[in-house]
């Protein structure tokens, strides 16, 4: 077999095809001459193929089995498409022009039922289907250029329901045949072959995607929010241009960027991996290729696909590059589920392709035992394959195995390039494992499931030796840790000083060229005293290693040298040295327990105390409860400072007297003051104490708070424990503190001398429930910020070592998401919150609005405090807007806790995103010439704001803030709520659009005296001259249907006839004594209306006449 060529390094994926869809087509005879597969739809159950004959066959993809077959009699299926956010519905259109929504309805075990059908395009060739991505309407286009929509009638929802709302409507047409259509959020695409056409259906407007015209077949499709770009940026377009470009636009139709792959697409294909035939690549450059993309589909996370009928083009759009294109005979259409594609031949021919990496195609092969496949693919991409990144998938011992499954004999050449794939393979996390660079090139090795790295040192190396130092390093530290067994009925340890010697002089002799944490070492046994072990453990293991330093000190005295088989003499003032330290063990050991004890009793008797209602629920006993338990817990867990040893001055702990200072280098002045800051506050999690270091006595919490008020350094965040504590002991201690840290939090008069809740927080934050703390930050924000960060603070701390916060600092937005989810089902929200703030600072508001995702873990109290408010009010638009459309404004009712939040949340949308003051009120505060026609950035959510149930005096206080900033819509609704109609009235003639008095949105007059006020009203404002544009600038234009004619005497009497006849109206109109004089146009209006009204009246009697006659004839 000759040899395998290498891809270049920037291809990292493949086309890879692992089924084979033959006997499918076979079964279902499509693969004849004269029946055959025409066109095909996917989603994420089925597979739909329509057939030349008519037939639509259903395919379950879960093991390729047919579910359904629904005929068709108005000629063959030409398209087909699956409804995405409703498997139960799909479309199909026939070649007479029929379009057809069926309701399968496999679920509830009923028969297919045709819900809705279109005749609209009959006699032409449909050419393209595309479903609404929130509702049941399916856009249809054909070769005229007509655009048409098809709604789906549904059992569901009851029959008839589509027959009343007219279920077929034409939408545009376009000057010639449509390609492509695609819909997002509310925007239909349309691709003709001249030009790209945007319209937003919600308000049937529509504009083209730049300016340069076309002549030809080229798609265009949406490239949404969830496919690869940040949350808040603006969905894209991508539409097809002549000599292999694309162009990049916004939803405006303004082009961002054209992006040219007609100089890329000269590097060589990839093979497409198939069981077929063996892959073949071939490394010369083509010319440059000037094609045509008749469809552009997006697939994954962040990519396009198109094709021409011989190949298969992948681009990552965001950079600009091609990730792969491949040969592939005869293609007629592609669709696309993820990273899934599904090729129709021109024959007739399907195939299942799958666009994945390297080395996840690898391991989908081995998994499939494709031995030989997977080989040649290993070798072509091995610079893929050889990264630790692959060995998640692709274990080492697996390609060993691949390996051993080749033929010697046919395969002699693709296994030496395996051999050598093999050989250059990077480990799991080579990246941090640089410590292991000094055994590369001497050892092997292999991790182990538990951890462990097996070293396995080949023979005649100098690394021999390296090797049984680990060895004796390991077996001397288990030695030194099975000295630490103790018995109850002795009084002192046996503590053997030459061993620690003998111990740490073979340690230091030999040395380890890397160093390897041995976590799995056994701990030493269990004792009685369980509580003391760890202090007392620690305070050895420092002891022994100061002894070691005397020693070590090549000042004092000089090395001994160290051989096989000799003894080691220990110099007399050691062994006293530590005979000494014995007994200072055990003096630390029972003052630990002693302090434990007491801790234990003041604690006993505090629970005791606060389990009486009369205490627990006052809070000036409960303060006094709390306040004798506090020093108990401050002396025993309290942070510990270091007392400096200056010459002529004594420590408790401090081992040197006057006769031993110049055998101890700890006593010098010069090694006091290298103190680091973290021993000078102590250690949170490790509970080890220096020889040097004592115990703060009880403070004074007087003076702390006191500190605390200068601005002084911020006391360091304790997350963990100094010292192990039993599990009853860390139980009742928890409980207390957390008593101690609300009753601080909510007490406005503290007393001078309790420690601030933000102090005790900080300081006892390893016995604090953490969702419990959340919550009191959340109450207590606005009047003690510092508690929210101190919080915070802490869990990052916490935090700071997880995988989760390793993700966010290296990998982008929406990896970091993925992982929160993940984490999210097994945490809470205190767990979320570092993380997510974290995020926040990384990636800013993109971050924020993915917050919503979190609901309702995350709160929208929780991101109110992390994020700006800017970027916390696209959070709450996102999160209303997730809701289903009758839910939103239940939805939002719940969010408002406290219900002044409401307010709060109105001041922050209208402030935000909105149109300038200027534009909308005028100098003197009234309202500008049409300006609620101006566009709210927040517009929905205001909505629903002023919608929402409140009492009177919140309504009143919702009015004026619409009103001083000029939301006159919002202002309009709630004086209609209020029963102020006089000031709404006055509002709409000043902006001068009747179409306000119309409802549902506007203010409807009931009565003849509102009239009569707005006729009098209309005529006041007739002198003031209104100019179209000079006070709504570019906001408003007559095209958008907003504006619906003037308020004037005369609009008005013709509204007023409509409702209560032409005589009615010109009779109030006399009552207010307006002189008018109407045009040709409303007189002719008002005759129309007296014609229309005899008639309407004629009509009733008549009826009622022949009702009574029948009525008499059934009584006779």
């Amino acid at each position: 077999m000759p040899s395998v060529p290498l891809v270049p390094e920037n291809h990292t994926h493949a086309l890879a095809e692992f089924d084979c869809l033959d006997p499918l087509l076979a079964a279902l005879r499509l693969d004849s001459g004269r029946l055959k597969c025409t066109c095909l739809a996917v989603s994420r159950k089925w597979l739909a193929l329509g057939t030349s004959a008519g037939g639509l066959h259903l395919i379950q993809r879960e093991g390729w089995k047919q579910r359904l077959i629904v005929t068709h009699k108005e000629g063959s299926i030409t398209q087909v498409a699956c409804c995405p956010h409703d498997e139960d519905f799909i479309a199909v259109a026939t070649s007479q022009g029929l379009v057809v929504v069926w309701e399968l309805q496999l679920e509830r075990r009923g028969r297919p039922e045709r819900v809705s059908v279109s005749w609209e395009h009959r006699g032409q060739a449909i050419t393209a289907l595309c479903w609404d991505t929130n509702t049941l309407k399916v856009y249809v286009g054909d070769t005229a250029g007509k655009v048409s929509f098809l709604r789906a009638g549904s059992s569901k929802t009851g029959k008839g329901t589509a027959f009343v709302i007219f279920p077929v409507q034409t939408v545009t047409t376009v000057d010639s045949k449509v390609v492509q259509l695609g819909f997002q959020d509310g925007c239909l695409l349309v691709s003709s072959l001249t030009r790209c056409y945007i319209c937003d259906t919600e308000k049937e407007k529509f504009w083209r995607v730049g300016h340069k015209e076309r002549d030809g077949e080229y798609g265009a499709c949406f490239f949404p929010q969830n496919r690869g770009l940040l949350l808040g940026q603006a969905p894209l377009l991508y539409c097809a241009r002549p000599g292999s470009r694309i162009w990049e636009a916004n939803f405006n139709g303004e082009v961002v960027s054209t992006h040219q792959f007609k100089q890329l697409l000269t590097c060589p294909p990839l093979p497409l991996i198939t069981y077929r035939n063996e892959p073949q690549y071939n490394a010369s450059q083509r010319s440059p290729q000037s094609l045509a993309f008749t469809k552009l589909l997006y697939m994954g996370d962040q990519n396009l696909l198109t094709w021409t009928d011989s190949a298969i083009f992948i681009f990552t759009p965001q950079n600009g590059q091609v990730l792969l294109w491949t040969e592939v005979k005869d293609v007629a259409d592609i669709v696309v589920y993820r990273s899934e594609l599904f090729c129709l031949h021109g024959s007739g021919r399907l195939s299942h392709f799958t666009l994945l990496s390297a080395e996840r195609c690898v391991e989908r092969l081995l998994r499939r035992e494709s031995w030989l496949l997977a080989a040649v693919v290993c070798c072509m991409f091995q610079h893929a394959i050889t990264t630790s990144r692959a060995r998640k998938s692709i274990p080492i011992d697996r390609l060993e195995h691949l390996k051993s499954q080749l033929s010697p004999c046919d395969t002699t050449e693709l296994m030496g390039q395996l051999e050598e794939v093999i050989s250059k393979l990077e480990p799991l996390d080579s990246a941090s494992s640089s410590r292991r660079s000094s055994i590369s090139s001497h050892e092997s090795f292999n991790v182990l499931d538990c951890g462990i790295y097996r070293v396995i040192s080949r023979k005649g190396s100098q690394s021999d030796e390296e090797t049984g130092s680990l060895l004796n390093q390991s077996a001397s530290e288990e030695e030194r840790l099975k000295d630490f067994s103790f018995v109850q009925d002795e009084d002192q340890v046996d503590h053997d000083p030459q061993s620690c010697e003998r111990m740490e002089m073979e340690r230091s002799e030999q040395g380890l060229p890397f160093n390897i944490p041995l976590s799995f070492r056994p701990k030493p046994p269990r004792i009685a005293l369980q509580a003391v072990k760890e202090s007392v453990s620690s305070f050895m293991k420092k002891t022994t290693e100061k002894i070691n330093t005397l020693q070590m000190n090549s000042e004092l005295w000089q090395r001994p040298e160290y051989r096989d088989g000799s003894t080691v003499e220990m110099p007399a003032p050691t062994a006293a040295y530590s005979e000494t330290m014995d007994h200072e063990v055990y003096d630390e050991m029972s003052s630990t327990e002693a302090e434990l004890n007491e801790l234990q009793s003041a604690t006993d008797h505090a629970i005791a105390q606060i389990q009486d209602p009369l205490v627990l629920l006052d809070p000036i006993s409960l303060e006094e409860t709390l306040l004798e338990w506090l020093p108990a817990l401050e002396k025993v867990l309290g942070p510990v400072k270091l007392e400096l040893t200056v010459s002529g001055s004594e420590s408790n702990h401090s081992v040197p007297t006057d006769d031993r200072e110049p055998l101890n280098p700890f006593t010098e002045p010069r090694e006091e003051q290298n103190v680091s800051k973290e021993e000078l506050h102590g250690s949170s999690d490790s509970g080890e104490e220096n020889s040097h270091c004592e115990r703060e006595s009880p403070v004074d919490h007087k003076v702390i708070d006191a500190d605390a008020s200068n601005g002084s350094r911020a006391e360091p965040i304790r997350v963990g424990a100094p010292k192990p504590v039993p599990s009853d002991l860390m139980g009742n201690l928890s409980q207390l503190a957390m008593l101690y840290t609300e009753l601080s939090c909510f007490r406005k008069h503290q007393s001078k001398y309790t420690l601030g809740s933000c102090t005790f927080l900080r300081r006892y934050f390893f016995l604090l429930d953490h969702e419990r703390v959340r919550k009191m930050c959340l109450l207590c924000y606005k009047d003690q910020a510092d508690l929210q960060s101190s919080f915070i603070e802490a869990m990052q701390e916490l935090t700071k070592s997880s995988k989760v916060s390793e993700v966010i600092q290296r990998s982008d937005l929406q990896r970091s998401l993925r992982s929160l989810r993940e984490l999210q089902p097994s945490c809470g929200a205190s767990a979320l919150l570092p993380h997510l703030y974290r995020l926040y600072e990384k990636d800013g508001e993109a971050a924020v609005r993915s917050c919503s995702q979190f609901y309702p873990t995350i709160t929208p109290a929780d991101v109110m405090i992390m994020a700006d408010q800017r970027h916390f009010l696209a959070y709450l638009d996102n999160l209303v807007q997730s809701r289903a459309e009758d839910h939103r404004l239940s939805f939002l009712q719940s969010l408002l806790d406290p219900e002044s939040l409401r307010q709060d949340w109105l001041e922050l949308a209208l402030s935000n995103d909105a149109p300038l003051l200027c534009d909308t009120l005028t100098p003197s505060g009234d309202p500008r010439w049409h300006s609620h026609c101006f566009s709210w950035g927040y517009g929905r959510l205001l909505s629903l704001l002023i919608r929402l149930p409140a009492d009177l005096a919140s309504k009143q206080a919702m009015a004026e803030s619409c009103r001083s900033h000029g939301y006159w819509m919002g202002y309009l609704y709630l004086c209609n709520q209020m029963q102020r109609r006089s000031e709404a009235f006055s509002t709409i003639c000043q902006l001068d659009d009747i179409s306000l008095l119309e409802e549902p949105e506007g203010v409807e007059p009931h009565s003849l005296d509102e009239w009569k006020l707005l006729i009098q009203l209309s005529q006041s404002n007739v002198s003031a001259e209104h100019v179209p544009g000079v006070n709504g600038g570019d906001g408003w234009s007559d095209e958008s249907g907003v504006s619906g004619g003037k308020v004037s005497p005369e609009t008005l009497t013709l509204m007023l006839a409509r409702s209560a006849g032409p005589d009615v109206a010109l009779a109030v109109l006399q009552e207010c004594g307006v002189q008018l004089v109407l045009t040709p146009h409303s007189k002719l209006i008002c005759e129309l209306l007296r014609v229309t009204e005899k008639r309407q009246r004629a009509m009733i009697q008549t009826m009622l006449e022949r009702c009574d006659r029948f009525l008499w004839s059934q009584h006779a």
